[in-house]
């Protein structure tokens, strides 16, 4: 036996929003509200923040440059991408620019669909992809003083430290 076709949303797949790229605090409710909706069985949210350590260094905070208005196209696009890969899925994402502290929430991502199968797997496609493909740079500063996380000099030979 089938189980009945769930209802689809009303709302667009993908949640509207005026400035997904930004310098104020993130909010998971707001994403929260932006993808529920009667047919939405399940809610899955992602919330990525500043930790006190990467690669064995102590972090103290991080400042994250961005490309605003390709960030912004960039992340729209990755949105509806995933809503059009994910039928009955709606998804939310923002992401936080400028200098943020140990805790401060950096990225946050959101996905409902009728099942949690579907909205686990918006969520996880979601922060995968905006981490690959928004032009987005990370500085992170601590006791060694700053740097920019992935940066390589292409002046320096391979397994050069680019502690200068």
């Amino acid at each position: 036996m089938t189980a009945p076709a769930s209802k689809s949303p009303t709302k667009s797949a993908v949640a509207a929003s005026s400035k997904r790229i930004r310098a104020e605090a993130l909010s998971l409710d707001e994403l929260i509200a932006a993808v529920s909706h009667e047919g939405a069985g399940a809610v899955a949210t992602f919330l990525g923040v500043v930790r006190d350590t990467n690669d064995g260094k102590a972090v103290t905070l991080l400042e994250y440059e961005v490309f605003e208005s390709m960030a912004e196209r960039e992340l729209a696009a990755i949105l509806e991408e995933v809503a059009a890969e994910l039928p009955g899925v709606r998804v939310a994402a923002t992401h936080r620019v400028g200098t943020l502290r140990v805790g401060d929430a950096a990225v946050a991502c959101a996905a409902s669909a009728p099942h949690r199968d579907e909205a686990f797997r918006a969520c996880r496609e979601l922060i995968d992809r905006i981490k690959a493909r928004l032009p987005i740079w990370k500085r992170e500063h601590g006791p060694e003083g700053p740097y920019w996380v992935g940066w390589e000099d292409a002046r320096c030979s391979p397994g050069h430290s680019h502690r200068h």
